[in-house]
């Protein structure tokens, strides 16, 4: 998401201008903000992280949707539309509207960081994010380095969470019974 906010819209302004548009913008409390280009590891992590996801679950109850997919958070009266790298529904997907292109109920939400964005997706996302009835996972990937931030909603509503640093770590998506290691995630991706 770019720094600068475009307009103030309304929610029903917002989805039928973002509908229209060629270029995607996340939507906060009446602002609209252009997101910003992605560069060449977040579009492979995005990639690794997609692919190892859908082969596991593809079989079962889950779907898992790529960064086309808009999320939309509506707690105690923010409104949030986002498009996080990398979602998973399990059971039954709830939409906006018969659109389909407004997802409600994510059980997984998966961030890459970028340099542009990684703070609103640390701060303000993460913590709309987790203000979701469904959700019951947080993740968060680096892409200048091997890093995964892994947040688990516990059974008293409390977030807790775990760090991975190397690239023989695993982190286990107990909510929908799938696991990630960090050498899959970060498969050819370059560090400087």
């Amino acid at each position: 998401m770019s720094s600068q906010p475009l307009v103030f819209l309304t929610p029903e302004q917002y989805l039928a201008v973002e509908r229209e548009a060629e270029h995607r913008s996340e939507y906060l409390n009446g602002e609209v903000f252009a997101m910003a280009g992605i560069s060449r590891w977040h579009s492979i992590i995005s990639v690794n992280l997609t692919s190892s996801l859908h082969d596991q679950l593809r079989n079962g109850v889950c779907q898992v949707h790529g960064a086309d997919m808009r999320i939309r958070v509506n707690p105690t009266g923010n409104y949030l539309y986002a498009y996080p790298d990398l979602s998973v529904v399990r059971g039954e997907p709830r939409f906006e509207d018969m659109q389909f292109d407004t997802l409600l109920n994510p059980k997984i939400l998966i961030e890459v960081l970028s340099p542009s964005t990684e703070q609103f997706d640390r701060r303000t996302k993460a913590t709309l994010y987790r203000q979701l009835p469904s959700l019951e996972e947080y993740l968060l990937i680096a892409q200048d380095r091997v890093h995964a931030e892994h947040y688990t909603r516990q059974p008293n509503g409390d977030w807790s969470r775990s760090n991975r640093d190397s690239l023989n770590d695993v982190v286990e998506l107990l909510s929908v019974g799938a696991t990630l290691t960090l050498a899959d995630i970060y498969h050819r991706v370059v560090f400087a």
